[in-house]
């Protein structure tokens, strides 16, 4: 008997956590039954379809998101005209509602665990392996189990799983690693629920917050540490809502740090205490990040999805954390909300903007099937795709050729805000424009009228088009070589590039003194120390780091914000060194020094 778990996710770095759970929870004595297959929506389906039938399973499982459930159908109906004789289960909150309308468009389903599934696969496994035994047709085997739902009808909600009786999924981590990858994201879940109540989300349906005890986590998280992991990523809803559960997570990863593995936390920073922040402002740069949704600051959408949030609080504990330097934060803005057409819009993108995120995802609305939002939307005028991911269309408020723009401006946030690739430019560049919006706007016009939406340039060449955009601004001779030298900052602080770009000042003129500068190093190491002491001669210094040379302070943020565009005139010279075997664990950029 087999019975086969596949996941397939938005990612190859992504890990079926769901399908580890239930494979965790059936027991050792049920583990032999089990397979987990993974594979991403990038893949083609006839291979995903292939290796499926290939596996040849008794039983089949599919867990159903909104960014996967298009390809689980043409998988479902595929894979049941091959093996029409294995039964077809379905699972996850793409199919927790409606069930009449999955089993009428995926007649080939045998049924649905809803809700928590450990418990329910559990017997459900239970009852194939049985019955395998018997010798009977799994097909034709009827299933009255609490928690599925099959044509002959719902067999009932199971209540709240003790978190502590699931097994740790990731006690053959080393197995798992050979057959899937080392460099995949480890999801870990201490907590299930959440007390707040945001009405486009499903996490609101439970209330009731239940948490993993704290010795079981620890040693959990003991076991990620001795490993040296790359990264775990936290996936309890506000994770911080427990003060005294946060605080505990966050102290002992301090005092057990291994100087590798990075933790990765959703929270709601309103709620951050004096403490928790003394907390975070003494770990270790890159020991962990965090997520905050803070959505939209117009209070009026804010009343009506049911986010009661304290902006000047959150934006406080922002700040107050991005003054750490420790830690990489993500803040999310969700465009289509009830009330908040496109002006409200560009003031809650530029307030989140100004709290300089280390990276800002505007994302707009998706209608989950079983939200408030879902329920509400005919009232609210929201329109949206009839097909996965449900992403709004328009609304009363903000119309298709508005939501467009938005998805405009989003595509340039991402690919010169979100990349970490144009931070000093970006900041200059801030100053040619009233707000932030406007310069995404109009930096999204200029893409679209040289046809970039559809032929999009290369990661090198997009330093290029914004010289280019620089250019069109007519900011003057001064600011174009400005902006030029930007870029040549921006460039080597991410890499020592191959070749030399061609926006960047021509220093051949000054090869002699670098050189000299290079063989000063070896013999009286300062900025060089290391190298030195690893045996590096200054030929192989000089290919390992890279030095250049600008007129403007190009490297000082506060000059950047504060300079007066019409007075930008080039000052002193000075030589930068672009040290790369020093990186940024938050931003990976190379440290950097004014000599």
């Amino acid at each position: 008997m087999k019975f086969l778990l596949a996941a397939i996710h938005a990612k190859y770095i992504h890990s079926g956590l769901a399908l580890y759970s239930l494979r965790s929870y059936a027991g050792r004595e049920l583990r032999e039954y089990i397979e987990v297959a993974e594979y991403t929506i990038n893949q083609q389906v006839e291979e995903i379809l292939a290796d499926l039938y290939d596996r040849n399973p008794d039983a089949i499982g599919f867990s159903c998101y909104i960014w996967n459930f298009s390809v689980v159908k043409r998988l479902v109906r595929e894979f049941s005209k091959l093996r029409p004789d294995v039964p077809v289960w379905l699972g996850g909150p793409e199919v927790s509602y409606e069930y009449e309308k999955t089993f009428e468009e995926l007649p080939e389903v045998t049924g649905i665990m809803s809700g928590e599934g450990e418990e329910t696969f559990r017997e459900l496994l239970e009852l194939y392996v049985g019955a395998e035994g018997r010798g009977g047709d799994l097909r034709e085997l009827p299933v009255r189990i609490a928690g599925t739902v099959t044509k002959e009808g719902d067999f009932g909600v199971r209540g709240p799983l003790d978190l502590d009786k699931i097994p740790f999924y990731y006690e053959d981590l080393e197995e798992e690693e050979k057959a899937q990858g080392k460099n995949k994201i480890l999801y870990y879940e201490s907590g299930r629920g959440c007390p707040f109540r945001c009405s486009y989300c499903l996490s609101s349906i439970e209330k009731q917050v239940r948490l993993r005890s704290l010795e079981l986590v620890k040693r959990e998280l003991r076991f990620f540490l001795e490993r040296k992991v790359k990264q775990v990523k936290f996936i309890d809803r506000t994770f911080n809502c427990n003060r005294d559960h946060a605080e505990e997570i966050w102290r002992f990863l301090l005092e057990n740090d291994n100087g590798v593995t990075n933790f990765h936390f959703e929270i709601s920073a309103e709620l951050l205490t004096e403490e928790q922040l003394g907390l975070l402002s003494g770990m270790r740069p890159g020991l962990i990040q965090l997520e905050i949704g803070v959505q939209t600051t117009n209070r009026e959408t804010l009343q009506a999805i049911h986010r009661h949030a304290d902006l000047e609080k959150l934006k406080k504990a922002v700040m107050s954390v991005s003054g750490f330097r420790n830690i990489h934060q993500h803040l999310d803005l969700i465009a289509g909300l009830p009330w908040e057409g496109l002006e409200s819009f560009r003031c809650s993108f530029n307030e989140v903007y100004r709290m300089e995120p280390d990276q800002l995802q505007l994302g707009f609305l998706k209608v989950l099937k079983g939200s408030e939002m879902w329920e509400r939307a005919e009232e609210y005028g929201i329109v949206y795709q009839s097909e996965p991911p449900y992403e709004v269309l328009y609304t009363r408020w903000l119309s298709y050729e508005e939501l467009q723009e938005l998805k405009r401006v989003e595509r340039m946030l991402e690919l010169f805000y979100n990349s970490g690739q144009f931070g000093h430019t970006l900041t200059a560049l801030q100053k040619w424009f009233e707000t932030p919006y406007d310069m995404f706007l109009s930096l999204a016009e200029f893409y679209r009228e040289r046809g970039f939406f559809v032929n999009s340039p290369s990661r090198n060449y997009r330093y290029e088009i914004l010289l280019e955009f620089v250019r069109g601004l007519k900011a003057g001779k001064n600011a174009e070589a400005l902006f030029r030298e930007l870029l040549t900052f921006d460039v080597y602080l991410r890499e020592k590039a191959k070749s030399r770009p061609p926006f960047a000042r021509d220093i051949r003129d000054y090869f002699q003194e670098i050189t000299l500068f290079y063989r000063e190093q070896e013999k009286n190491p300062d900025l060089l120390a290391e190298y030195v002491s690893k045996g590096y001669d200054s030929r192989q210094m000089a290919r390992m780091t890279h030095m250049d040379l600008f007129c403007y302070p190009v490297w000082d943020r506060q000059w950047l914000r504060e300079t007066d565009p019409d007075k930008i005139r080039p000052g002193e010279e000075h030589f930068v060194l672009f040290d790369y075997e020093k990186r940024s664990p938050l931003n990976h950029e190379a440290k950097y020094a004014v000599i």
